[in-house]
């Protein structure tokens, strides 16, 4: 049993996590969907990029990407990630570890039908993460694809949306004098079920 009380108090992390986020969007002026995501390469050898997490699901966490970019591959060789959620305006932040799948379904179908159509194409112009001679290569490869694909492209099958399923979730807010608030929430090593264990952990 923990102490857990007021923006802390939860039976669930993510509807936690959800519930932090729906306040941050009210504080943060910009993208408050933000996260600092990790992976790793074949060689342990860390990386780290800002993305935008766009759905908070009752078991996982889901953004989009191209499957064949840096993130994609290290993602598709590890089987891991971890991200932080940092909003400064609320002085909290949440992180997650955890295994990764694919959502290449009808939800990232939805998630690019909803993008606007120059950045649908541009899904299909960019070879993400691979080395570009200029720009004006990559806005001549961009007319090419709309004179290909036309103003209704479809989801290229090397682009869709990775779901992060944790198996710890750190939920933390700024305390005076740097005695700061941290919850961890744990559960069976690669599991999707069963009941999560809250700690709460010295600043």
């Amino acid at each position: 049993m923990t102490d857990r009380t007021g923006i802390f108090a939860a039976d669930d992390p993510f509807a936690l996590a959800r519930t932090w986020l729906a306040e941050a969007r009210e504080a943060e002026v910009n993208d408050p969907d933000a996260v600092a995501l990790a992976t790793v390469d074949a060689a342990g050898m860390p990386n780290v990029r800002v993305v935008l997490m766009r759905q908070i699901e009752d078991n996982g966490f889901v953004f989009f990407t191209n499957y064949d970019s840096a993130k994609g591959r290290e993602m598709a060789g590890s089987g891991n990630a971890a991200f932080v959620m940092h909003w400064k305006s609320l002085r909290r932040q949440i992180r997650v570890r955890g295994r990764v799948e694919r959502e290449d379904g009808a939800l990232a179908d939805a998630y690019y039908a909803a993008r606007p159509v120059d950045s649908r194409l541009g899904a299909w112009a960019s070879a993400q993460s691979n080395p570009l001679q200029s720009r004006q290569v990559l806005m001549d490869k961009l007319d090419h694809m709309r004179s290909v694909h036309g103003e209704d492209p479809q989801r290229p099958a090397f682009w869709g949306g990775i779901r992060i399923i944790p198996q710890e979730i750190e939920f933390w807010a700024d305390g005076a004098n740097r005695l700061h608030d941290r919850f961890r929430w744990t559960r069976p090593a690669r599991g999707i079920s069963g009941d999560w264990t809250v700690t709460r952990l010295s600043p």
